[in-house]
């Protein structure tokens, strides 16, 4: 049973994706922070105009998938790096894996 726990902790791979995952962690922090700004301005925008601005609704969509695509590589339910390291609006194509 302890080597196996020391061949994970030797393990490369798993190191790696920690790091990434790191990362990730800290862009998804960044992306809630946008996201928070785009509601907000998207607010105001209705406030003012009585309807929603259609760039807008498209830019949060698609930060919000973005979250979506983080958040699976960081519970393991997928092992697709998100974006840069892959198309910006990939998520809706991947395949998770099955249970």
């Amino acid at each position: 049973m302890d080597e196996h726990i020391f061949y994970n902790l030797a393990e490369a791979g798993i190191w790696k994706r920690f790091f990434f995952m790191v990362v990730f962690a800290v862009i998804a922090a960044l992306v809630r922070s946008l996201i928070w700004a785009v509601t907000v301005f998207q607010v105001v925008f209705v406030l003012l105009t009585g309807k929603a601005n259609r760039h807008i609704l498209n830019f949060g969509r698609s930060l919000s998938v973005y979250t979506y695509h983080i958040m699976l590589y960081l519970t393991f339910c997928t092992e697709t790096l998100p974006f840069p390291f892959t198309a910006w609006d990939l998520t809706a194509e991947l395949q998770l894996p099955e249970k």
